[in-house]
């Protein structure tokens, strides 16, 4: 997947690498109840696009692995290295439909109270740490499989 002749991925990435983690502290602010209302749609559609971004990172990052034998043979340092990334990406894949499910259901059904609310903000503030974190470990990976360790 290409763009210009460039691969898609590293483009891609910063789309993740931003709304993610954008979307999540917004979940965590709309748990405040005085801001519920005023973030719920924001939280919605931040929550759409951000999955959608995810994955688009996600495929590209594939793809522009499959595209490149250097990337997968032989077995190499860098190449574990892109395996774990892969891994951790793999997981904030997943980690991101799941929270994303939530944010959807809880900007739509919008409880104002009860055990649903709670149910739901506990879901969301876990769920948003969750992303956080795992953007920042997956992040973290890709930039040591591509910049980091190399002795000349």
């Amino acid at each position: 997947m290409e763009i210009n002749g460039l691969p898609l991925h590293p483009l891609a990435v910063h789309a993740a690498v931003v709304l993610a983690p954008l979307v999540a502290l917004l979940a965590l602010a709309s748990l405040v109840p005085s801001w519920r209302d005023r973030l719920r749609w924001p939280l919605v559609v931040g929550a759409v696009v951000a999955i959608g971004a995810v994955a688009l990172a996600f495929v590209s990052g594939n793809s522009f692995r499959n595209a490149n034998e250097f990337f997968s043979t032989p077995p190499s340092e860098i190449t574990r290295r892109i395996d774990h990334h892969h891994a951790l990406a793999l997981k904030l894949l997943w980690t991101s439909i799941g929270f994303s499910a939530v944010a959807l259901v809880s900007g739509l059904l919008h409880p104002e109270e009860g055990p649903l609310r709670w149910l739901l903000g506990l879901l969301l503030a876990g769920g948003a740490v969750a992303v956080i974190v795992l953007v920042v470990l997956t992040g973290d990976a890709g930039a040591t499989a591509v910049w980091g360790g190399f002795n000349g």
